[in-house]
């Protein structure tokens, strides 16, 4: 298997991550358009603005163990294809997650993605000492 082939997953979550992050200003700025100038972080400002925020900010939480690990799996040539495979279950139970998190926000859809993959995580470091 190709060592780099780990790099796909990687890279999509930080485009998932970096798409996300451009929903923040992008969101502020329609609110200011539309003469609701309630900016910065506090109660005050509407939900469909400060959920890309928070969304954000959950990229950059668990997912930085995920990519710790794929470096983990790179550097000490491990990548295999159950690494691929949790990798790529990883990043898209995060994508869903997003996709949820930004357009109808249920919590009890988005839940359920962002639950299975802190275990699919889990599972990921686990084959690292495992392999």
């Amino acid at each position: 298997m190709k060592q780099d082939f780990i790099f796909g997953p990687m890279g999509v979550l930080a485009l998932t991550s970096f798409a996300v992050l451009a929903q923040v200003p992008v969101r502020r700025f329609q609110a200011g358009l539309t003469g609701d100038s309630r900016f910065g972080d506090s109660s005050s400002v509407p939900h469909h603005v400060s959920v890309p925020n928070r969304d954000y900010t959950s990229l950059l939480e668990l997912p930085t163990l995920f990519y710790a690990a794929s470096l983990m799996f790179f550097v000490t040539k491990k990548v295999d294809a159950i690494a691929i495979g949790i990798a790529w279950v990883y990043v898209a139970l995060r994508v869903v997650h997003s996709v949820i998190h930004l357009t109808y926000n249920r919590v009890s859809h988005r839940i359920v993605p962002f639950a299975v993959s802190n275990f699919v995580l889990m599972a990921y470091w686990a084959w690292f000492f495992i392999a």
